[in-house]
């Protein structure tokens, strides 16, 4: 990950602007708002995806390569990586791309699994079709 020059996998699902509020005690965006921007990006993905509501059930392995300053545009793309039953694997990459005069940076990535549910919590399938239309998109 520590690749500089790669450009953005997947689908731009949220993009927002770090602000003041964002920041820790350095003066940096903290970590943490950066992966509830993921988490954000994710479920919007997932739950259309699924078509319904969806829940974070684990992040695997992220490792934060460059802050994030205030005034930062932050963008984040999904990628879906694994479909099961109930259950969506999703490759989550956030970059700052703050404008076109300086090259977009990549911040961090994560693998998210999100879980499908029902109004009441509980574990819901994945519709047939859309495991199907992902299917079809990985093995074209």
């Amino acid at each position: 990950m520590t690749e500089s020059s790669k450009i953005p996998e997947g689908i731009l699902s949220l993009q927002t602007i770090a602000m003041p509020a964002d920041t820790n005690w350095s003066g940096d965006v903290f970590g943490g708002w950066i992966v509830s921007q993921m988490d954000l990006a994710g479920a919007i993905h997932a739950e259309r995806f699924s078509k319904g509501r969806c829940a974070t059930i684990s992040i695997h392995e992220m490792t934060f390569l460059v802050p994030v300053k205030v005034g930062d545009v932050v963008s984040c793309y999904t990628k879906i990586l694994k479909v099961g039953n109930t259950s969506i694997q999703m490759q989550i990459e956030v970059w700052d791309s703050h404008d076109t005069s300086r090259k977009a940076k990549r911040i961090t990535q994560g693998i998210f699994t999100f879980v499908a549910v029902d109004a009441e919590g509980h574990k819901r399938q994945i519709p047939e079709e859309a495991k199907q239309k992902f299917l079809s998109q990985v093995s074209a």
